[in-house]
């Protein structure tokens, strides 16, 4: 039972990116899935949560407007989407497992091991 996280890389400001959570050992669409990063020196923080329907997303405030999720219809992988990106985006991101859609990485049981994203000119 694993998820994956991949897709980050380097981007300029106000470039795009999209990463993707793939699963392995469990049905995807039966966990929300939540987006979280971790920048350098500061704790994780949440980034936005996907419904098990796909059809909720809870954003953080941080990134309403920019960013958005989604599942693919194979329901095998769930993507970021991020736009406008800014260099305060730059993090490693990662995926988690969870019951419920909550902002605390205490509520998720299986985590991706993370993609850095980059975000520099």
């Amino acid at each position: 039972v694993q998820l994956q996280a991949s897709g980050g890389g380097l981007v300029q400001p106000g470039g795009s990116l999209r990463l993707s959570c793939t699963a392995s050992g469990f049905t995807l669409d039966y966990y929300m899935i939540g987006w979280f990063r971790q920048a350098p020196g500061k704790e994780r923080e949440g980034v936005l949560c996907i419904s098990t329907s796909g059809l909720r997303i809870y954003y953080a405030d941080s990134v309403k407007g920019r960013f958005t999720a989604s599942r693919d219809k194979d329901k095998t992988t769930v993507y970021l989407q991020m736009n406008s990106l800014k260099p305060g985006d730059t993090a490693v991101y990662y995926c988690a497992r969870g019951d419920v859609c909550s902002g605390g990485v205490s509520s998720y049981d299986i985590w991706g091991q993370g993609t850095l994203v980059t975000v520099s000119s």
